[in-house]
């Protein structure tokens, strides 16, 4: 496509692009973050099925205190939480999730190999049902309100922390990042970084927003491609991601969850070291 001939993927290396749609204002459903003039891309690899956005606003700012204020503040987060753990669990995401994580990796904790950091843990919906499932979990966010709730409410620990700048002098045996690497530009360095925090045959859980899936179902005006996301993936990309990132995917899902997100869910172990 002109205008992003050369332009390589941090994920895949790609650079053929695809222009899939122009948007000059935020879609439907996408949260209005007050950014002006409002102008972005979405792309396609052809080669790789990867997504991405591409344009020139700053997202350095998309998670500060205000972020969090507008979609947590006035109670709004425990009420969420509420809602969600009481949700049945052929109608929740999060039960769907802990399911799978729990059936693939349930022999590990059956051997006492059962601590848990949940990387970008927001509301600890996730870690509070691995705890009632018997995993140790550990919800790791950079905002400090976020850690108090998933102490006070979720009943798991709570630690605050950046987790690609700050030091974590502990490990786990089950790192997992819930729809977060998708919300950052340079996904494989973030992965690549919970080698650092497992243990000897540790295992890394990692969901995405299935870009190719939804794009072919349903088209291009969903939250798999909002703003706050960076990129969308295909099975092809998930693939590459692991593997750039050192790790041996081990198991890769593809499915619509009960909310009707497109989603890739797999696991992965680090390669050996050479």
């Amino acid at each position: 496509m002109a205008g992003y001939d050369g332009i390589s993927c941090p994920v895949t290396g790609a650079t053929d692009w695809f222009l899939i749609k122009s948007y000059n204002a935020p879609p439907t459903g996408e949260t209005d973050f007050g950014l002006s003039p409002y102008r972005r891309d979405l792309l396609q690899s052809p080669s790789t099925g990867h997504v991405v956005n591409r344009h020139d606003m700053d997202l350095s700012d998309l998670y500060s205190g205000d972020y969090w204020n507008r979609t947590y503040g006035g109670g709004r987060m425990a009420a969420m939480f509420d809602k969600i753990m009481a949700l049945p669990p052929e109608r929740s995401d999060n039960r769907g999730r802990v399911a799978f994580v729990d059936g693939h990796c349930g022999d590990m904790r059956k051997a006492g190999r059962n601590k848990l950091l949940d990387v970008g843990a927001g509301l600890a919906v996730f870690p509070a049902a691995m705890r009632q499932a018997g995993w140790h979990a550990t919800a790791l966010d950079p905002d400090p309100r976020s850690a108090e709730h998933a102490r006070s409410k979720a009943d798991v620990d709570g630690l605050v922390a950046d987790f690609m700048t700050d030091t974590i002098d502990r490990r786990f045996d089950l790192v997992t990042f819930n729809k977060v690497l998708e919300h950052v530009p340079d996904p494989v360095t973030m992965l690549a970084k919970s080698r650092d925090v497992l243990t000897d045959c540790g295992v890394v859980y990692v969901e995405l927003p299935d870009g190719e899936a939804a794009l072919a179902d349903a088209g291009p005006d969903r939250e798999e491609f909002f703003i706050e996301h960076y990129c969308a993936f295909s099975a092809v990309s998930y693939a590459m991601l692991a593997r750039r990132a050192g790790f041996r995917l081990m198991l890769l899902d593809r499915l619509v969850e009960p909310s009707g997100k497109y989603t890739l869910r797999g696991l992965m172990r680090p390669e050996p070291a050479a």
